[in-house]
């Protein structure tokens, strides 16, 4: 038997275009770990690396200076607690063919949604970019709360019953 259940939703609107200083975070981070650097095979089971937890450590320290400078406040941390959220990850690596683009993407969104006691399944937009900074390699983040984040007017979703 297969049951149909429709969802409508008011009007189809995209993201809000307009942003405000109180409802972007931005920060500078290390590099993570590379995808392989982050899990390692224990008696059979999957788990972090040190190297992936000391990165977790990092944004932790990072968003509590943050805070502590007041750039990290109350009503920033409460627009970023409702709604949907935009990231945008800025790499800049050592060199420009070494690392994949995408390597870093999860542990840091995880780190950061963690670090602010968010739930990383709001994040609707996600943006990578690569640049080189053989130098100073690092990540600049900029988590974004949206205002006006809608999905498709209509949503018909299919559930088979036993």
């Amino acid at each position: 038997m297969l049951q149909l259940i429709q969802y409508t939703i008011e009007s189809k609107l995209m993201p809000n275009q307009q942003t405000s200083k109180n409802n972007i975070l931005r920060l500078s981070l290390p590099i993570p770990p590379g995808i392989n650097e982050q899990y390692a095979t224990v008696n059979g089971h999957r788990v972090i690396t040190a190297v992936a937890r000391r990165f977790k450590q990092e944004v932790k320290k990072k968003l509590a200076t943050l805070e502590r400078e007041g750039v990290l406040n109350k009503e920033l941390r409460d627009h970023l607690r409702q709604g949907y959220l935009a990231l945008l990850l800025e790499f800049y690596f050592e060199t420009p063919l070494k690392r994949d683009l995408d390597g870093g993407l999860k542990i840091a969104q995880d780190a950061l949604c963690e670090g602010l006691g968010l739930n990383d399944n709001r994040v609707v937009s996600i943006h990578l970019l690569k640049y080189i900074d053989p130098l100073h390699p690092h990540l600049d983040v900029e988590l974004e709360a949206l205002d006006d984040w809608r999905f498709d007017e209509e949503y018909t979703l299919l559930i088979v019953a036993d």
